[in-house]
């Protein structure tokens, strides 16, 4: 049976373009800088990564809800680390196998992208996104139609059972934000030009890329001086939401609808499915022990920003 180590955290793609109050930042360094040491010290044999993407990798020629990528690239964008991720082949087709096993439909990719809810995670919860062998796993949670919080579990729950069939020491990364609704596009409303580039959009041109990026900062300083539209940051939500994992009852995240997610959270709060899978495959290994070590709303980022760990009880 594999030993096994979780961590989830928040990413941002905003962080060093718009920052809260340096002690803020000094704060979520200080949790970076524990997760990593843990990490270190449990030194993993490979690592499972559950992330989504923001029409970076994944578009609406063929959008699937989870993707497990027998090879992967990130592309680097909003300065996270670009570059070819050390993907255990062998690993990513036995957990694809393992999912369509337990009746999950997951796609497989040999050419996968991965943005920075991957990247960023690998290179803040490792040290760099090439540290240890890795199998990313996509789950999307920005295109509807969108797959159940409950689907997303059982995802977890079937690569956690695979997980007791092998001898490694495993880290689960959940890469996520709680509630926060930066201005990702929706197709829906959407005029010809936007509604191809969530189509296929892939290999923005740098110009296309930067002015992307430069909306996103303007949205993030305007939601940071209170002028903004955006869906506010709901920490009761998402207290509610962490407390439900640390307590081992995951499977009243169930019931997390995805409009009532929308409705509470905001339109990217959808991303919370991957701290579900992340819990699902922990708890598959059985009873675990968790802790919350951080959790701040931080308007700078349009984001609810947490940090959990957890394992096996032992």
């Amino acid at each position: 049976m594999a030993t096994v180590h979780l961590e989830c955290i928040s990413h941002t793609p905003l962080h060093g373009y718009v920052d809260p109050a340096p002690s803020v930042l000094r704060e979520i360094e200080a949790i970076q800088h524990a997760a990593r040491s843990r990490i270190q010290a449990f030194d993993p044999e490979l690592v499972i990564i559950f992330a989504p993407d923001h029409y970076n990798g994944f578009f609406y020629d063929l959008m699937p809800q989870f993707c497990i990528g027998v090879h992967a690239t990130s592309v680097g964008d909003f300065n996270s680390p670009a570059g070819p991720l050390p993907v255990d082949s062998d690993a990513a087709l036995a957990l694809a196998d393992a999912s369509l096993a337990a009746d999950i439909d997951v796609a497989v990719s040999y050419r996968m992208l991965v943005d920075h809810g991957c990247a960023q995670a690998l290179d803040v919860l490792t040290g760099a996104i090439s540290r240890y062998p890795v199998v990313p796993v996509f789950i999307n949670s920005v295109a509807p139609p969108m797959a159940t919080c409950r689907r997303s579990r059982l995802l977890g729950d079937a690569i956690g059972r695979y997980l007791a069939r092998i001898d490694k020491r495993v880290l689960l990364i959940g890469s996520g934000g709680i509630s926060h609704e930066p201005p990702v596009p929706q197709i829906a409303g959407a005029d010809e030009i936007v509604a191809e580039r969530l189509i296929a959009g892939r290999n923005p041109t740098p110009a296309s890329r930067d002015a992307r990026q430069s909306r996103t900062i303007a949205a993030a300083k305007a939601f940071a001086a209170g002028d903004s539209q955006l869906h506010p940051l709901n920490p009761a939500w998402d207290q509610h939401f962490l407390a439900l994992l640390q307590s081992g009852e995951i499977s009243a995240l169930d019931g997390f609808t995805n409009a009532a997610i929308e409705r509470d959270g905001g339109k990217s709060a959808h991303e919370i499915r991957t701290w579900i899978a992340a819990f699902g495959a922990l708890a598959a290994s059985g009873p675990y022990q968790s802790e919350i070590t951080y959790y701040r709303p931080i308007p700078e980022w349009i984001a609810g920003f947490g940090q959990m760990y957890g394992h096996t009880q032992r």
